[in-house]
C-alpha cells in the first residue's frame, strides 16, 4: 500500500501558504462621479478617465445636456444643446479667430453688466462645460478651455452685477480672470488687457 503521510504533508503546507486575492478589472470601483458621468451623460463618449471634478460636472450636467443622435463636433463630441443654446451655434474652432478674440466677441456682456441675459450666457457655458468633459474622455486637445473660463468668469461678473456674486472661491471674478489670461497665455497681449479691464467692470 501506498503511504498517505506525503499527501497529508502537501495539503498542510499549501494550507499555510498565504492567500494572494485574485483581482480583475471587474473588481476595481471607479470614484462615483465617473460612474454617473458615463452612465448618464450622452456628451462622455470616449474611456480616458476622467478627473474627479470633470466627473462631478459631467454628473451635474446630465440631465440638462441633450445632445444630437447625428451632429458631431470637436473630437467627435456630440452636439449639445442647454437651453435655447446648441455648441454648435457657439462653436469656437470654427471661426478663423483666435480662442479669446472668439470669446470677447460672441460672449460680450451688455454696457450695464447686471442687464445682460445670463440665462443665454449659463446655457452657453453648459454646452462648452459639456463638450469639454467629451473631449477629455477621449484625450483630445483642451483649446476649448480659453472660451469656457472666459464664459464662465462673463457668468460671474453678471451674477455680481445682479447681487447674487457666487460665493465659491473658484467661481469669483479675479479667480477667472486669472484662469484666462494663464491658458490665453500665447494670445495677443491687447486681447489680454481686455479680459483684465473686464474683470474690474462688474456694474
Amino acid at each position: 500500500m501506498r503511504s498517505s503521510i506525503p499527501v497529508i504533508a502537501l495539503v498542510g503546507a499549501a494550507s499555510a501558504m498565504p492567500k494572494i486575492p485574485f483581482v480583475t478589472s471587474k473588481d476595481i470601483i471607479p470614484a462615483p462621479g465617473a460612474i454617473a458621468a458615463r452612465q448618464n451623460a450622452c456628451f462622455v463618449i470616449g474611456s480616458t478617465a476622467l478627473p474627479e471634478e470633470v466627473a462631478d460636472v459631467a454628473a451635474s450636467l446630465a440631465s440638462t445636456i441633450s445632445c444630437s443622435s447625428f451632429a458631431t463636433t470637436i473630437a467627435g463630441v456630440p452636439d449639445v444643446t442647454s437651453g435655447t443654446v446648441t455648441y454648435s451655434s457657439v462653436d469656437f474652432s470654427r471661426s478663423s479667430e483666435s480662442p479669446l478674440q472668439f470669446a470677447l466677441r460672441n460672449f460680450a456682456t451688455d454696457d450695464f453688466v447686471g442687464s445682460s441675459n445670463l440665462q443665454f450666457f449659463q446655457d452657453a457655458l453648459n454646452v462648452y462645460l459639456a463638450t469639454e468633459v467629451g473631449i477629455r474622455s477621449v484625450g483630445g486637445n483642451l483649446a476649448i478651455k480659453v472660451p469656457k473660463f472666459f464664459l464662465e468668469m462673463q457668468v460671474s461678473r453678471i451674477q455680481t452685477a445682479q447681487g447674487n456674486p457666487p460665493t465659491a472661491p473658484g467661481l469669483q471674478v479675479d479667480h477667472l480672470r486669472d484662469k484666462v489670461l494663464k491658458n490665453a497665455g500665447r494670445e495677443d497681449q491687447a486681447l489680454l488687457d481686455q479680459v483684465t479691464f473686464l474683470a474690474t467692470k462688474l456694474q
